[in-house]
């Protein structure tokens, strides 16, 4: 799904680890991790669209936690 673009200079006889065909910094955890923000999004996507008063909870929260550290 992510397509990661590699840029080699011309002048460079040394190529990254990650330039290497089948090789990849972290095999098999790019696609987790990205599955995972993925999941995190639409989870609170649907709960904004579900119950919308969530989101002047969280604002109420955060503007309480701010105002604390207002001397």
């Amino acid at each position: 799904m992510t397509h990661r673009a590699r840029y080699k200079e011309p002048d460079t006889s040394l190529g990254s680890s990650a330039d290497v065909p089948g090789r990849e910094v972290m095999p098999g955890g790019g696609a987790f991790l990205e599955f995972l923000g993925v999941t995190l999004a639409a989870g609170a996507f649907v709960l904004f669209v579900v119950c919308p008063s969530v989101s002047e909870v969280l604002v109420h929260a955060h503007a309480t936690r701010a105002a604390a550290f207002v001397p």
